[in-house]
């Protein structure tokens, strides 16, 4: 990972939200014998387009293709340079600084979130890192740099567009019924939601397509299935 084959000054973080049945949670990194953990990032090259580079990134840990991204902040605080963490990170792996110099230096981050099936997912760490692995958003282990600041900018960029976006289709199967899905906005609010009034409020925005209910032995008691008409 030389200078020639990256831009300089410019990396990635992602924040990569899955929903497990009961949680939200996110992927975090721990690198090679530091004790720091880190979001998903990287950097981008030369003959590459940034939310290409973002892609490529998540696929090699993740392990999927056509995830849904959003970019939703840049992080240029001079505060968040710190240089020895870098540094420590590279000698933990026994790597020499000669020739990685740049990646000492200052870098503004671009933010994505991505929104994924958790169950769809095989989470794999990279090259200077022991784990990649899901953590509840109750119990995230304390972040290098600014990342527990970018953790809380998506969530609330999240929240934020719940409505507009219908980021729970992002999250679910393609079949699900209604208590998982309003399990998936309790999850993003933070916040117990009414069941009746929830219902209600779904069914009238017209975006759901309801199927044949799903088997449980008693068929009256089945919860009925639905699928997103559409994606944003």
């Amino acid at each position: 990972m030389n200078s020639k084959g990256y831009l300089k000054h410019i990396a990635y973080d992602s924040v990569v939200f899955g929903f497990s049945g009961e949680k939200l949670k996110i992927l975090i990194m721990k690198y090679h014998n530091t004790g720091l953990f880190a979001l998903p990032g990287g950097f981008v090259k030369h003959d590459e387009d940034l939310n290409d580079a973002v892609r490529r990134g998540l696929k090699e840990r993740t392990g999927l293709d056509n995830i849904y991204l959003e970019q939703f902040y840049a992080f240029g605080s001079v505060s968040r340079y710190k240089p020895e963490i870098m540094e420590t990170i590279m000698k933990a792996n026994n790597q020499s600084l000669e020739g990685y110099s740049w990646l000492l230096d200052r870098f503004i981050s671009v933010a994505y979130y991505a929104l994924i099936n958790y169950e769809d997912v095989v989470p794999t760490p990279d090259a200077l890192s022991d784990s990649c692995d899901w953590y509840a958003l109750d119990e995230l282990p304390n972040l290098m740099l600014d990342h527990a600041n970018i953790v809380n900018k998506a969530l609330q960029t999240l929240r934020d567009n719940l409505e507009r976006k219908l980021v729970g289709m992002n999250l679910l199967p393609t079949l699900f019924t209604m208590k998982e899905l309003q399990q998936v906005y309790e999850a993003i609010l933070g916040e117990k939601l009414h069941r009746g009034t929830f219902q209600r409020k779904i069914l009238s925005l017209g975006i759901l397509k309801r199927h044949e209910k799903q088997f449980s032995g008693a068929a009256h008691k089945a919860p009925f299935l639905y699928s997103f008409e559409h994606k944003n």
